[in-house]
């Protein structure tokens, strides 16, 4: 007996949910006072003028490169590895070389760092709030009402994110590569410069956004049942994770050095400026 008054009490006492609706809430978009709008908006700017510098320096196919007219060998990260026949003297370090016209050298190699950025687990969340609003914010009513997730083209493309990850890794070691030879001086010997600098602080970044991708992280532990039984593998994600926690801070610094390094090349090469040699 007085289990069933229990029973009916919970059932008088009990709020009906109903789902559905505009994601997000039906009413209002949000009830948050805040200007929660600043954050998309500043992420939509930052992106977009990447994409517009990006895409310009990627077609000028000129001023990628510091060889003779130089102290120190520099080469836009943009344009590294060099692999068009039309590659400036001294800028295709790897003996071959595809024939692609007048095409910009640029563009035999750039759909791989860009396919590594575009699929990235953070910069996919930035531009989903940022420009699909979906959603813009926390607590704000998504621009869409219906969703489909990352299950139907063109966004299925992202799970190729983990492949895209050894593609990068690989264009890691290609501009350290570049890093090491600024340090070279041309005729002999070895020595500093603002361009070797700016070409290590680039790869520098490069490697700590890399390591610190979910996708390095999963690769070093996330598909082991057991540490105990992958040492090796458990300490690989200890060294991983902490650097994961700052990974959106990595992917923000490298891709405004990444446009910077291919700034300062550039001016280096069309002579606007001199780079400044310490020894």
């Amino acid at each position: 007996m007085f289990e069933e008054r229990k029973a009916v009490t919970a059932v008088e006492s009990s709020t009906q949910v109903v789902l559905g609706g505009t994601r997000g809430g039906p009413d209002v978009s949000t009830l948050r006072q805040d200007r929660w709008w600043l954050q998309p908006v500043i992420t939509v700017s930052i992106l977009t003028s990447f994409v517009i510098y990006a895409t310009w320096a990627a077609f000028q196919g000129v001023n990628y490169f510091v060889g003779a007219t130089g102290v120190h060998e520099l080469i836009s990260p943009f344009y590294s590895p060099c692999l068009s026949t039309s590659c400036v003297e001294g800028s295709n370090s790897f003996g071959f070389a595809f024939n692609v016209g007048s095409l910009s050298p640029a563009l035999i190699i750039l759909i791989f760092p860009l396919g590594f950025r575009m699929t990235c687990y953070y910069y996919r969340r930035s531009y989903y709030r940022a420009f699909w609003w979906s959603p813009p914010a926390c607590a704000v009513a998504d621009a869409h009402t219906n969703y489909s997730g990352e299950t139907r083209f063109p966004l299925v493309i992202q799970n190729a994110h983990r492949y895209f990850f050894y593609f990068g890794v690989a264009f890691n070691v290609l501009l350290t590569y570049d890093a090491i030879r600024s340090f070279h001086v041309i005729g002999g010997g070895w020595g500093v410069s603002v361009g070797s600098l700016v070409l290590t602080l680039n790869a520098t970044l490069l490697w700590l956004y890399s390591l610190s991708c979910h996708a390095c992280r999963h690769i070093c532990g996330g598909q082991v049942r057991s540490f105990s039984q992958h040492p090796i593998r458990h300490k690989l994600w200890k060294l991983a994770t902490p650097l994961n926690a700052k990974h959106m801070n990595f992917a923000w610094a490298s891709l405004f050095v990444v446009a910077l390094t291919d700034v300062y090349v550039r001016l280096v090469s069309s002579g606007a400026i001199r780079d400044l040699v310490f020894f």
